[in-house]
């Protein structure tokens, strides 16, 4: 399956390393500006929201594992936000019941895709607009509290390791293990890259598209509760810029849209970059609020530059 085939050369291994030479890259030059920032207190406070955009780059990874995007990742992680700003905290067991079937309702809209056949983009586009209603339903104006054991759960400061540093790594960690050390984990990558051969090899395509999107709501809502521990407080509109967020840390990651071809550890590393490049580095370099943004596109495409030339080398 070409998913799973090994690849061999020095344009794989550039491949790989890129994720990890740009985040190299964005420290250093954040500690070139700004020496005092790498230290606990440091990272502390440049990788704040660090934790919620890693767990929606994730969202996001298993979606495109299978040859998918999610255009509704951040209304999603939104309306979390507003579920756990006011039922989680008022009735915990009525939250936990509708968290719990908003990510029953992403495995049937993997289904709908596989059983119709229809463009992940569209069907997830539609259902940006019906998580943004329901969240602005839920909370129709910013307010409500987290939970108390969500905002302690966030506020958790471990000895010599940073709290966002320490997350990445067992979100990497388990991600790679599901997607890379299990055997499951291999057919699901096998889907996106030959989906033909897995059907022949008598998987459900269904249940594997349904399992994808399964997971990519169940980190979506992970991320929501992150960000609302970190925030403390909701806000339908919260999520609007982790849908190109989540897309962009895939991408920086080594991810592609096509092929089943991810990486879990180069999406963390990816979501890392991103954060501290969107923050942290253009606040270093003093460059305008308006023009971060902007920025943010230059460094996407200054990495996806790098990527291209590679492939050419490869080719």
């Amino acid at each position: 399956m070409e998913a799973s085939a090994p690849r061999f050369g020095v344009a794989p291994l550039a491949r790989t390393l890129l994720p990890a030479f740009s985040l190299a890259l964005v420290l250093a030059a954040i500690a070139t500006l700004n020496p005092f920032a790498i230290s606990y207190m440091g990272f502390n406070l440049m990788l704040n929201l660090a934790i919620p955009i890693i767990l929606a780059t994730m969202a996001q990874l298993f979606v495109i594992t299978g040859n998918d995007l999610d255009l509704s990742i951040g209304s999603f992680i939104g309306f979390v936000c507003c579920v756990a700003a006011t039922w989680l905290t008022t009735d915990p067991l009525l939250g936990a019941g509708i968290l719990l079937g908003s990510i029953i309702v992403y495995a049937l809209l993997g289904a709908l895709i596989h059983w119709r056949n229809l463009p992940s983009i569209v069907v997830t586009l539609g259902m940006s607009f019906v998580w943004q209603g329901l969240a602005v339903l839920v909370l129709p104006d910013p307010g409500g509290a987290a939970p108390e054991w969500l905002m302690t759960l966030m506020g958790f400061q471990p000895y010599f390791i940073p709290f966002p540093i320490l997350a990445a790594i067992v979100v990497a960690a388990v991600t790679h293990f599901l997607l890379m050390g299990t055997s499951y984990g291999a057919i699901l990558r096998a889907s996106g890259g030959n989906a033909a051969a897995v059907a022949r090899a008598g998987w459900s395509l269904l249940r594997i598209k349904m399992a994808l999107f399964a997971l990519a709501g169940l980190f979506g809502a992970l991320s929501g509760l992150a960000l609302i521990g970190i925030t403390t407080s909701g806000d339908a509109n919260i999520g609007s810029g982790y849908t190109l967020l989540a897309i962009a840390g895939v991408i920086l990651g080594g991810g592609e849209f096509v092929g089943g071809r991810v990486s879990p550890i180069g999406a963390v590393m990816g979501a890392l970059t991103l954060s501290l490049a969107s923050s942290s580095l253009l606040t270093f370099m003093q460059v305008p609020p308006d023009w971060q943004v902007a920025a943010n596109g230059a460094i996407l495409i200054i990495v996806l530059a790098a990527r291209a030339l590679i492939n050419r080398r490869k080719a």
